[in-house]
């Protein structure tokens, strides 16, 4: 380094840390690709639905004629609220515009309750539910095999002593509960389904059923009150300066009189009818139909009433309600969960990682038998027999014989082995080292010499002695390699 500059090269050079937590092995790329966000089920949904707010909202497809009804409902009562409201309250009472206020709050809450929300949508089978639903309808139909038997499209079930007809749904692949039915717009199995109404922009069934008829109803109360008021106002207009000039002085109060006029007949009287379906407790499917009669002696009479008109009322309006059963938040599990694999990195032998932990003692037994027959086998085919000129190895049996022919897929044992039959024949016949290193093969050059078994001037020529040293060494090696297999096993 020289003196006064000579460090300025080294001030210039950065060292940047070596990360050792960015992969979880050297072969990973270092630009691992983001994982992607989990789906919620909203997202891969069957039917045809629209979801809003990470699917908090659920609406039919077809919303077109919802926001009609929107637009009707804000633009007559606001022209209410700003041109009658003010001089009604001046010259009758304050009171018509707060009970007007209260009775909009309350159709606009149950109508967004009655579109944003679940109908009460079953659930469409999964691909091993339908499999197994289509065995269970082969074995009822008798046909163990052969030709194509379409399933039946009903099953017969018995409520309150009358029979009721399950019908099979081949869109969702479900038997559809009782008073459930397929909507052909939504695409969808709707529990206790009443009917599809575009101007909610939904299904009417179970879960919403009740929002709807009270939708209805505060809409009736309020299309009879504004149009009553209005034409009040219009009155009290025309005794001071004429009808012409009444009209003329307030256009807003025509068009609100001309909407509601229109509007209040069908309100009223879709509201009048189902007040009937609810103290009768039917549906407006089952009744267009005509599935039931009202009357309790005939033979199709509807087993779903209590015979009660306040009951019938209280079941429909006052009841529990159920929850969603679509769960369109959740988030999609995947269809095979992954394995780990050991945590030590160690290969399991005679089992797969997935069995691993949960195979027991006698498969662990039986899988390290078969390998410690397979690692014998090689001593008794790779090498010829030591004749008996020469000496036999220190703690090695010699075999004096030449080797039978084992077949392929079945080694046996050398006679020297002890039996394997027993747990404890597998630690009396080689003792488990304590050290946990792993093990270290020796090559035949650096394999040591057993003391005593080549004296100095031995006959034996230095080919035959690196035959001999080749022989000890691999047995040396495959006494390791069963040593090792039978720490595994313990494990």
């Amino acid at each position: 380094m020289t003196p006064g500059g000579g460090s300025g090269p080294m001030k210039d050079c950065e060292y940047s840390q070596i990360s050792t937590h960015s992969s979880s092995s050297p072969m990973e790329s270092p630009h691992k690709k983001k994982k992607s966000a989990p789906k919620r089920k909203w997202e891969v949904f069957p039917g045809r639905n629209k979801f809003f707010c990470n699917g908090r909202i659920m609406m039919a497809r077809q919303t077109g004629v919802f926001y009609l009804t929107l637009v009707l409902i804000l633009v007559t009562s606001g022209l209410f609220f700003a041109f009658d409201c003010p001089y009604l309250s001046e010259k009758i009472t304050p009171a018509i515009p707060a009970i007007g206020g209260i009775l909009f709050f309350f159709v606009m809450g149950t109508l967004l309750r009655t579109s944003f929300s679940d109908p009460g949508v079953l659930p469409r089978a999964t691909p091993d539910e339908a499999a197994d639903l289509e065995r269970q309808i082969d074995i009822a139909n008798g046909s163990s095999s052969g030709g194509y038997r379409p399933p039946p499209r009903t099953k017969e079930v018995i409520i309150n002593g009358q029979t009721v007809k399950l019908k099979y749904c081949f869109t969702c692949k479900i038997f559809r509960p009782p008073r459930a039915s397929h909507c052909s717009l939504c695409d969808n199995c709707v529990e206790r389904f009443d009917h599809h109404c575009p101007w909610v922009g939904n299904c009417v069934g179970k879960r919403n059923y009740r929002f709807f008829y009270m939708f209805i109803l505060s809409l009736s109360f309020l299309t009879v009150f504004i149009f009553a008021f209005v034409i009040t106002h219009v009155i009290l207009r025309s005794q001071q300066t004429g009808f012409l000039n009444a009209l003329k002085d307030s256009p807003a109060s025509v068009l609100e009189a001309v909407v509601c006029f229109f509007s209040v007949w069908s309100i009223v009287g879709l509201s009048g009818f189902h007040t009937y379906l609810i103290s009768s407790n039917q549906t407006t499917n089952e009744d267009i139909k005509g599935s039931w009669s009202n009357k309790r002696g005939k033979e199709n009479y509807n087993p779903y009433s209590y015979g009660n008109i306040f009951t019938n009322c209280c079941a429909a309006l006052c009841g529990p309600l159920s929850p969603s059963l679509i769960d369109r938040r959740g988030f999609i599990q995947p269809d095979t969960p992954q394995l780990a694999g050991p945590s030590n990195g160690i290969t399991m032998y005679g089992a797969t990682q997935s069995q691993s932990n949960m195979c027991d003692q006698d498969q662990c037994i039986q899988s390290t038998k078969f390998v410690l027959q397979a690692a014998a086998t090689p001593l008794l085919q790779s090498e010829p027999s030591i004749t008996s000129e020469e000496l036999p190895l220190p703690g090695k049996t010699s075999i004096s014989g030449p080797c039978a022919t084992l077949t392929l897929g079945q080694p046996t044992p050398p006679s020297s082995m002890p039996n394997l039959t027993s747990d404890t024949g597998l630690t009396d016949m080689i003792p488990l080292k304590e050290e946990h290193e792993g093990h270290q093969f020796l090559t035949p050059e650096e394999a040591p010499s057993p003391p005593g078994m080549l004296p100095s001037g031995s006959p034996i020529t230095h080919s035959h002695t690196m035959h001999v040293l080749s022989l000890a060494s691999q047995d040396s090696l495959h006494e390791d390699s069963v040593r090792g297999l039978v720490k595994l096993s313990s494990v």
